[in-house]
């Protein structure tokens, strides 16, 4: 009877012990977690909310170089210009409206002798064929990416020379809006325009030229731009 009560206590015994052992072993992982109080838990909020704000303020700030972007692609002004009265003005369209510029370039260059009127020289031969392309030199890169086309050219024999003929077959203008203008001492546009409108796809839009001398002020091109 005793050796049962013996046994029995000591099972009672060890049962204490290990349960103590258990607790004592759960306080001291509990202890070994980190804390975190009110003021840690607020800084990680802020910081995870700020984020977010740099986050969305960098994606609008691409957003906005990349419109700003796009904005001054849109347009380009292009010219020929065999003496450079042309291309002065070009540039002052180009400068005011913040447009690219590119210069129609021929191949082969124009000397004075081609210019020279009714000596049947290079430029009335050219202008007297209505089927004459002059090569131009260069072109274009991502044509597509211009929605409108500011193009000058002097008048020749009342028309447009031929190497825009050339320029104007050598891309496709469709959906574009295009706006002539020229010059000359003497000659309006015409119906220089006009001809060159049918080389152009039927959904080009083709505003109303103008005619400039050469001595036309960067103030009278801006205020031509404004109006249209």
């Amino acid at each position: 009877m005793k050796k049962k009560i013996y046994i029995m206590l000591s099972f009672l015994l060890l049962f204490i012990m290990v349960g103590c052992g258990n607790k004592k072993a759960g306080n001291e992982t509990e202890s070994a977690l980190p804390k975190r109080d009110g003021q840690t838990e607020q800084a990680i909020n802020d910081e995870q909310e700020g984020s977010g704000t740099e986050n969305q303020e960098s994606s609008e700030t691409v957003s906005a170089l990349e419109q700003e972007s796009d904005m001054e692609t849109k347009t380009l002004v292009a010219y020929f210009s065999a003496t450079g009265t042309t291309k002065l003005l070009a540039e002052y369209v180009a400068e005011i409206l913040n447009a690219d510029l590119y210069e129609i370039v021929p191949e082969i260059p124009y000397t004075e002798e081609d210019l020279a009127y009714y000596t049947n020289g290079r430029a009335d031969q050219e202008q007297n064929d209505s089927s004459a392309r002059p090569a131009i030199s260069g072109g274009v890169e991502n044509m597509e990416r211009y929605d409108t086309i500011i193009l000058g050219y002097p008048i020749w024999h009342g028309q447009a020379p031929r190497i825009i003929s050339t320029f104007l077959e050598s891309y496709d203008f469709s959906g574009k809006t295009i706006v002539p203008f020229c010059t000359s001492h003497s000659s309006g546009i015409g119906s220089s325009a006009d001809n060159l409108h049918d080389l152009c796809s039927d959904s080009a839009e083709w505003k109303e030229g103008e005619r400039f001398e050469a001595a036309t002020s960067k103030e009278e091109i801006e205020k031509w731009l404004k109006s249209m």
